[in-house]
């Protein structure tokens, strides 16, 4: 089992910056692929950004691809998404997600979640 808290949401103007920050307790030593999902009310989860295990490959949604970066510690335990130039349609739930593989963490189909943690974007 992989425990993942999510922290760091908050409310932000348009055009300001936050970072999120997930931790990963339990089972972290396994190579899991972790990636970050948003959802906005009354709208279906979406897929928002992923990274590999093995070489930190990133993956990005196109809306927030060149806004929004991915990162993570060389011991898997913290996953970060840094947050720029945001807008009012970023408004949402963020969680971050563990997956064993891509595919599945694309489709949404992950492991395990965290608890997610809201962004406010104000006009």
């Amino acid at each position: 089992q992989v425990q993942l808290v999510e922290s760091g949401g908050g409310l932000v103007q348009t055009g300001g910056s936050l970072r999120l920050s997930c931790t990963a307790s339990g089972r972290t030593g396994s190579s899991y692929i972790m990636g970050w999902f948003r959802q906005a009310p009354g709208k279906e989860r979406e897929f928002i950004s992923a990274i590999t295990g093995s070489r930190a490959g990133t993956e990005y949604a196109d809306s927030v691809k060149g806004r929004f970066t991915i990162s993570r510690d060389k011991l898997r335990n913290n996953v970060w998404l840094q947050m720029s130039s945001l807008k009012p349609e970023d408004t949402a739930v963020y969680y971050c997600a563990a997956s064993s593989f891509i595919a599945t963490m694309r489709r949404g189909e992950c492991e395990f979640w965290g608890q997610g943690t809201q962004v406010t974007v104000s006009s």
